[in-house]
């Protein structure tokens, strides 16, 4: 991979996203794939453990030294903040509770939201159906750099630097890229987060509230898990802009490297997508495909030809109309 000139600009390509037409094919050919779709009633009781573990961590971790804190951070605590945050990608999808109880979902995502330690899950959802809608969308898809990003970040050090800086971009980028009005469920989860931030300071002080946002921060940067942020975009091989990682960390992310599934069928959860890719094998397995997401974050820094411009950008409608 990465056999592509070094770019200065973003891939523009003219053509619809390619998972609208493969959709179509495979559930013409395979319609079976519609009984996947729906609710994964295993979904709520897993993530309600992973918050109860998190919470248990913070009493552990209240008396331990700072450099301990750090540590188990990074280790642990930031490995299930980084894979809840995977979990509520999944429950913006109204995988938990199904579509026609979405308010639940909404009320969910924001429990599961309570160790990141930090309002993420009523945004994220807001911005992640454009994300589907017009994947690659200038000025609607919030996941792509900007051009500062593209154009500065674009050493191996630099790159290093962005990759440890990534939570920060996702953070802001959407206030600047495409800037919507606050909603009211974006108010409730803060008000939500910040009480239960408040309730673990005043039980057990400082320490556990630093854990938690710690973590989130450092796994959601330069560490293992946080490959999959490049490897499902960035175009490692021209003419492809979404790819699949098949490894054992998806037992860590709600098989999110199931990505070339999960945007052909975003209505079908994450523990199902390895079935559509049993079910419709030959649209999937000879398609570019990742071995390792360390692998990923090494060659996004050390290969000159991949770096934040490597993105395919696109005129959708909704940009051309506005």
């Amino acid at each position: 991979m990465g056999n592509y000139v070094t770019r200065d600009d973003f891939e523009w390509v003219y053509t619809e996203q390619p998972h609208t037409q493969r959709r179509r094919e495979i559930l013409a050919k395979y319609p079976e794939i519609k009984t996947l779709m729906g609710p994964d009633p295993h979904l709520k009781w897993i993530v309600s453990g992973m918050v109860f573990m998190q919470f248990l961590a913070c009493y552990v971790v209240k008396d331990l030294p700072w450099k301990w804190i750090f540590f188990w951070a990074y280790a642990f605590g930031g490995c299930i903040n980084h894979s809840l945050t995977l979990a509520i990608h999944d429950i913006s999808h109204n995988v938990a509770f199904g579509n026609k109880q979405a308010k639940w979902n909404r009320w969910f995502a924001v429990f599961a939201n309570l160790p990141v330690g930090i309002p993420y899950s009523a945004s994220f959802k807001k911005y992640h159906i454009d994300h589907h809608r017009y994947l690659g969308g200038d000025g609607l898809d919030v996941d792509i750099p900007t051009d500062f990003e593209g154009w500065f970040f674009c050493t191996p050090l630099r790159k290093l630097l962005w990759l440890f800086l990534q939570p920060l971009f996702y953070s802001l980028r959407p206030l600047y890229v495409n800037p919507k009005a606050i909603t009211r469920m974006e108010v409730f989860n803060a008000l939500v987060q910040f009480s239960i931030d408040l309730i673990v300071y005043y039980l057990w002080g400082l320490k556990p509230i630093i854990y938690l946002i710690a973590g989130t921060f450092l796994c959601m940067g330069v560490h293992p898990i946080s490959g999959h942020f490049i490897a499902e975009h960035y175009m490692f091989l021209k003419g492809y802009e979404t790819y699949s990682y098949y490894g054992p960390l998806n037992w860590l992310t709600f098989n999110v490297g199931y990505h070339m599934e999960h945007h052909d069928f975003p209505s079908i959860p994450g523990c199902r997508l390895p079935m559509v890719k049993k079910i419709a094998a030959e649209y999937y397995d000879n398609l570019p495909q990742h071995q390792s997401w360390i692998r990923v974050l090494w060659d996004f820094v050390f290969d000159d030809t991949i770096g934040p411009y490597s993105r395919v950008k696109r005129l959708c409608k909704l940009a051309k109309e506005s």
